[in-house]
Parts: C-alpha cells; sequence; structure tokens
C-alpha cells in the first residue's frame, strides 16, 4: 500500500490539475508533478481511488480518471462557470 503522504499529493496534483485545465491528469502528468517514477505513479493512482474516497472512480478497466469530486471528466448536465468560464462538469 502507498504511504498517506504520497497518496495525498497524488489527491493534491489532480485536484489542482482539474481547477486549472478543467479536466483530468493521465497519470504521467502526476509522475511528472511530483518526480515519482511513471508506473509508481500509475500504482498510486490505483491506491488512491481504492482508498475509499467517496465520488472517486476510474473508467473500468482503464488508468484513467473518470470522476473526481466534485468534479466529473465526463461532460454531465452540470456545468461549473467561474467568472464567465466554464471548463468544468460537477458530478
Amino acid at each position: 500500500m502507498t504511504p498517506p503522504s504520497i497518496l495525498d499529493k497524488v489527491y493534491n496534483v489532480i485536484q489542482k490539475h482539474f481547477m486549472e485545465t478543467g479536466h483530468a491528469p493521465h497519470y504521467t502528468e502526476i509522475s511528472a508533478a511530483i518526480g515519482i517514477p511513471v508506473e509508481d505513479a500509475r500504482k498510486n493512482l490505483h491506491d488512491l481511488m481504492a482508498s475509499g474516497i467517496l465520488g472517486v472512480w476510474l473508467f473500468p478497466e482503464t488508468d484513467y480518471i473518470g470522476s473526481f469530486a466534485p468534479f466529473s471528466n465526463l461532460p454531465t448536465q452540470y456545468k461549473i462557470t467561474v467568472g464567465r468560464r466554464q471548463q468544468w462538469f460537477g458530478q
């Protein structure tokens, strides 16, 4: 199991990426942001998703983030607009 401090970093990278870009990062982007090997980032992403946080999931049988509360990586009817900029979707 991944240490909690690493999972905290992965969580923060995902939230920050969503806020800045409007979509979820790929695990290779998580790897670069934290400075860890790509395979470790992929494993840590899966460990974070399996940790019991509500509202987070990967697309089935993939390494792609589907949703990460409060954001959705899929377009939904819940459009989030900040300062006339609509680039986010809510769950």
